[in-house]
């Protein structure tokens, strides 16, 4: 086997005169070992069985990444395929007493003794280059040695993580097989190397590099940017910040140089990520709402409710008892909406007044306001049976003849509906009767506040939006599917305060996330992307600094390539770098210079002869 680097490259053959017959047996056993456990692996993820990392030598776990899922190599090499992961065992300090019994010297996965930390799922590069040596001996059709079945089933990239204790400070090694026709080849050797020190290049050298390293006498350069638009804080040290994130993904081609800024004609992809419940957010009153909605199904469904803490100081019977009153003061008819939505927007008053006026409704009806005094006050089963109790004795007395919006087809609304005939009968409100009361108004009223948004921003339909307020579902499954219709509320309205964008493009993510959500659960880790033009967005980036910029150099072979990238955050998890103390930080928090992260990803391939 021969590499095209021009050294001679053994991962089999004929036993070298110093290695003994009993070593050399030991290495084809392991070949044949991993290459068992991985094919197990693989065909089990075919068949949709998802299991642990599989233990390998006592000091190796190996883990299947499915396409799509998460990948740790995704930062560095922005790709997202089905790959395995080798990594060291995690152990406890006290197990590392009786490692050296596991393990020989040559392949011992860390020193304890040192006190040092390379990172607790790193191995050592040497051990890495073990594994990789073994993947491909397994590979090569021309070791028929091996007790492999033939033909050798060909299998996803084997990537390992390095502790980076060599000189070029290795963090993985990764093989890669080649396939022509059907058959294995080859296989492409990558290795990544990644260090916090600074690290000038020129991208003149790189291109030469490459193309001698690959035999190569043209080569292409293509460049890529990241710019972190929005990522949300934490409000102090006690409340973890949500991980709401809007960033801007840029490719072109060609490079002009390093760190050049992203021309006019790049193809260019928003990337939004929101969790909804941002608490300096324009939406929190709504989530607040949803989130007592959510309280009341869990509690018909499980027979189990925890109460959250309430808003008001007034109990909630007091509250009710004072709506009804004034409503009585106005002879029955007439509404409060103004002085309930007068108050909303009071406690609203911080947040961007644009947006308030398109999630604050100034229509409510009875119904919705009273589920607005008590989703915000009770705090028990005996409150809702008392407030719902006050209400219905006092349309049963004639005291009140609210105004309520059509087509609603709640309990409360057919009772209110009665009194209006003088035809109300009794009225039982024990078991779950009463809960199941205040959730169908909580829901209608909800239903209201988006189809309202929506309709009123131009952005979807009655008919988009059927899926996701259609009352011909059980009431559990309407629950959750206006929990899917919060979070893209909580998307556009994300994505409206911070990046202001043009009204189609608005238009285009909201049928995105529509399309999405009538697909799949709901998901607010989901990362939804947006494809724009540059030039519609060039304020926002063009005099920014890219939280990452990559260019990735190769001759038209998508895995022969040499990739260089600059990022102010570890494209790797499991080393440790240096930490900035609190003397480097300026009096408003933030760093005066930013650590740089160079990583530089080569490879080369190797040729089964």
């Amino acid at each position: 086997m021969t590499s095209t680097s021009g050294r001679a490259v053994r991962f089999g053959g004929s036993a070298p005169p110093l290695v003994g017959v009993e070593m050399w047996q030991r290495v084809n056993t392991a070949a044949e070992e991993l290459y068992s456990r991985l094919l197990q692996a693989f065909d089990e993820e075919k068949k949709g069985i998802y299991k642990d990392p599989f233990i390998y030598e006592a000091d190796v776990q190996v883990q299947l990444i499915s396409k799509g899922r998460p990948n740790p190599l995704k930062s560095i090499l922005n790709e997202n395929d089905t790959v395995f992961i080798a990594e060291k065992v995690p152990l406890e300090k006290e197990e590392t007493s009786h490692i050296e019994e596991l393990q020989s010297e040559e392949t011992a996965i860390s020193d304890f003794s040192t006190g040092e930390s390379v990172g607790l799922l790193a191995l050592p590069v040497g051990r890495a280059r073990q594994l990789i040596g073994l993947y491909a001996m397994a590979h090569n059709p021309n070791m028929t040695h091996l007790k492999i079945t033939r033909p050798v089933t060909a299998l996803p990239p084997l990537w390992v993580r390095c502790d980076g204790s060599d000189p070029e400070s290795t963090c993985w090694l990764g093989a890669e097989l080649i396939v022509e026709n059907g058959s294995t080849t080859g296989v492409v050797l990558h290795g990544v190397s990644c260090t916090d020190k600074n690290y000038s290049v020129n991208l003149e050298n790189l291109k030469s590099s490459h193309k001698k390293r690959h035999h190569l006498t043209t080569v292409t350069a293509r460049g890529f940017a990241q710019y972190e638009l929005f990522q949300s804080t934490a409000l102090d040290d006690t409340v973890a910040p949500s991980q709401t994130m809007i960033t801007l993904d840029i490719s072109w081609s060609p490079v002009d140089e390093i760190l050049q800024t992203p021309p006019l004609s790049s193809a260019a992809t928003l990337n939004i990520k929101v969790e909804s419940g941002e608490p300096r957010g324009p939406l929190t009153h709504l989530h607040r709402e949803l989130k007592f909605l959510l309280v009341l199904a869990d509690g018909l469904r499980t027979g189990v409710t925890e109460w959250p803490e309430p808003l008001e100081v007034k109990s909630a019977v007091e509250l009710v008892q004072g709506f009804l009153n004034d409503l009585n003061k106005l002879d029955g008819f007439g509404d409060s909406t103004k002085k309930d939505t007068e108050t909303v927007k009071h406690d609203a008053a911080a947040i961007d007044r644009s947006l308030e006026c398109f999630t604050v409704r100034g229509d409510l009806d009875f119904a919705e306001q009273l589920w607005c005094k008590m989703s915000s006050s009770v705090v028990s089963y005996q409150d809702v049976v008392k407030c719902l109790t006050l209400v219905i004795q006092s349309l049963q007395r004639g005291d009140i003849q609210p105004w309520l919006h059509s087509g609603s087809n709640s309990l409360l609304s057919k009772l209110i509906h009665q009194s209006y005939h003088g035809a109300m009968g009794a009225v039982s409100l024990g078991g779950t009767i009463s809960v199941q009361m205040l959730l169908e108004i909580g829901l209608d009223k909800l239903k209201k506040d988006y189809i309202s948004f929506f309709i009123g921003q131009e952005l979807a339909s009655l008919n988009h939006l059927e899926y996701f307020t259609s009352p011909s579902v059980d009431i559990q499954e309407q629950v959750y599917r206006v929990q899917k219709l919060h979070h893209i509320l909580e998307i556009l309205v994300s994505f409206m305060l911070f990046i202001k964008p043009q009204h189609e493009l608005l238009f285009s993510l909201t049928q995105s996330c529509i399309k999405y959500y009538k697909q799949n659960p709901l998901d607010e880790q989901h990362i939804f992307q947006l494809p724009v033009r540059p030039t519609t967005i060039k304020n926002l980036y063009q005099s920014e600094k890219p939280q990452k910029w990559r260019v990735e150099i190769n001759s038209g072979q998508k895995k022969v390539k040499t990739v260089w990238q600059l990022s102010d955050s570890p494209p790797v998890d499991h080393l440790n770098f240096h930490k900035p103390d609190f003397s480097e930080l300026t009096l408003n928090g933030s760093l005066e210079e930013r650590t740089a992260f160079t990583t530089v990803v080569t490879c080369s391939q190797v040729h089964f002869k």
